[in-house]
């Protein structure tokens, strides 16, 4: 896997993945995300896929998933994430809580390759879900 990040002027810059996107990131936040909040955005469509595919897996019939991400940083510098918090609010037709449950464990403790980065450099990571009915 390869980006690169090219300098556009002051703080922002564009990054260009391997994969031929492009994003903006912008420490101002007038022409794109700050960095940080791309590491949050990172790890919310990580664990959103893997919970997604595995409740697919499981049949399922999920028609939404939302993960709202809260996070606290230290106050110094590096002002590195100590906690952060992921709630997964996931609307269906005859969902399976148990189920749901089961998908947000895994993904958690298995799969998330950047949940599981983030806690082995000591980030505390705290999942919650709900499951709403839809017809």
């Amino acid at each position: 896997m390869k980006a690169s990040i090219a300098w556009q002027d002051d703080v922002h810059f564009i990054a260009q993945t391997g994969s031929g996107f492009q994003v903006e990131i912008d420490g101002n936040q007038e022409k794109g995300a700050r960095p940080m909040e791309l590491i949050l955005a990172g790890l919310g469509g990580c664990t959103s896929y893997d919970v997604v595919k595995i409740l697919q897996k499981s049949r399922q019939d999920v028609v939404s998933c939302v993960a709202e991400i809260d996070s606290e940083r230290s106050d110094g510098i590096p002002a590195v994430f100590t906690k952060i918090h992921i709630k997964f609010i996931v609307k269906g037709r005859k969902l399976k809580e148990k189920m749901v449950e089961r998908a947000v464990k895994l993904s958690a403790e298995e799969y998330c390759s950047a949940s599981l980065m983030l806690e082995r450099g000591g980030v505390e990571i705290t999942h919650s879900f709900s499951v709403i009915e839809v017809e």
